[in-house]
């Protein structure tokens, strides 16, 4: 007798249980499974990560990605174009610099006109290349009787000093030769047939003559397409921004340049 009613309070106690349980895991009354729940638990964690997760947090979308990738290469470029600006400056002010010790070419046509460059070594482009106004014939002359000093000035007005233009880059001058006024002298680019003569003369260290000329015309060539030059080395020395002089090293001259060249702005 207390085994059958144990029995019976077991099973209503284990039928109570399974209505309640029944009745919290579905409204149908069939019972849920291990699968169920599972799918249950996982809606229940979507739902609270949509509420609780802050905007900042959510991953990125493709078309964030892909934004993003656009602006680091938008700013990889920018620095790779900043660093290869400052490197082609660096270049291209090392182009102009020269060193206490320069080449200096005076070349031009017989019945010409002066050209004057300076280089800082035979084969480099000149940093200095000058056309004065003074035929070559009338310079040689000057240098026979003895020394000769040009001077190239140059003004210093407020558009120079606010662009700080070197002063082997103003593009006009004013000539005197031994203190006598020798009109103007142009700075000007080295051309081809200018390059042309520097390469001729270049395994030339010390010394001077006369180069055949081209002719381009098909006629016979005559003196007045020689090209007389003088080539030397010079010493370089700066007294400040404005000011610059070459002597020529001459070491037959006892010490004396036969010709020295200042550049001033005043």
């Amino acid at each position: 007798m207390n085994t059958v009613m144990a029995r019976s309070s077991q099973e209503m106690s284990s039928k109570r249980h399974f209505h309640w349980t029944n009745k919290v895991g579905t409204e149908d009354g069939e019972a849920p499974t291990s699968e169920s729940f599972s799918t249950l638990i996982q809606e229940e964690k979507k739902q609270d990560d949509k509420v609780f997760v802050a905007p900042e947090t959510q991953p990125p979308t493709a078309a964030t990605a892909h934004v993003t990738r656009k602006k680091l290469q938008a700013v990889a470029v920018s620095r790779i174009r900043s660093v290869l600006t400052v490197f082609n400056k660096n270049r291209l002010n090392s182009s102009f610099g020269l060193g206490s010790r320069v080449v200096g070419t005076l070349f031009g046509y017989r019945r010409g006109h002066v050209h004057f460059a300076f280089q800082k070594d035979p084969t480099s482009q000149p940093a200095f290349l000058i056309e004065l106004a003074t035929p070559i014939s009338g310079l040689v002359r000057e240098m026979a009787s003895g020394l000769v000093r040009i001077a190239l000035e140059c003004d210093k007005e407020k558009r120079a000093e606010k662009k700080s233009v070197r002063l082997l880059e103003e593009p006009v001058w004013r000539t005197y030769c031994n203190g006598k006024k020798c009109g103007f002298a142009t700075r000007r680019e080295c051309g081809p047939k200018d390059w042309d003569i520097l390469k001729a003369v270049e395994p030339i260290s010390m010394g001077a003559g006369v180069l055949p000329g081209n002719n381009n015309n098909g006629a016979e060539p005559g003196p007045e397409n020689e090209i007389m030059y003088m080539r030397a080395k010079f010493e370089r020395i700066v007294g400040s921004r404005d000011s610059e002089a070459f002597y020529m090293m001459n070491p037959d001259s006892n010490g004396a340049p036969e010709l020295s060249v200042y550049l001033l702005r005043v």
